[in-house]
């Protein structure tokens, strides 16, 4: 059930997930998009071109982490803007063979700014992987009941 504008308030804490991620999910994800750009799963490749090593698409990153404000919202439909900056790469480990991931993001949210006239929430998200932000500026409009 989407949230309503009478029980909200800016400052309130949506909740938090804590996402892990693969090799595998990175192969499925450009399975997905379509983008096989080698730095996304290729270690040897990643480095010739001076990263520290395979990291996560963006993208991948980005619609991991609105996760949050659509589950929170109750309707993915609900969510009618969402942008960020990206400000770090999300690293991602050679794990295979163990249950481990190869790396953890670690997800908030808060209510920034209520808008009665137009019935929507400004979503503040928090993303941190590696004990850095990944994401900056990460912000969902939500359309409430």
């Amino acid at each position: 059930m989407r949230p309503s504008l009478t029980e909200l308030s800016p400052g309130q804490d949506i909740g938090n997930r804590t996402i892990e991620v693969t090799r595998t999910d990175l192969v499925k994800y450009a399975g997905a998009s379509g983008d096989f750009n080698p730095i996304h799963w290729n270690e040897a490749f990643a480095t010739s071109v001076e990263l520290p090593g395979v990291i996560a698409h963006g993208m991948f990153t980005m619609g991991s982490a609105v996760q949050l404000v659509t589950d929170w919202a109750g309707d993915p439909a609900a969510v009618v803007d969402f942008q960020t900056r990206f400000t770090k790469p999300v690293l991602v480990t050679d794990t295979t063979g163990t249950t481990e991931p190869g790396a953890t993001v670690e997800v908030s949210g808060t209510i920034g700014k209520l808008d009665a006239e137009a019935n929507t929430a400004r979503i503040d998200l928090t993303v941190v992987a590696a004990g850095q932000k990944v994401l900056m500026k990460a912000q969902a409009l939500v359309k409430l009941a």
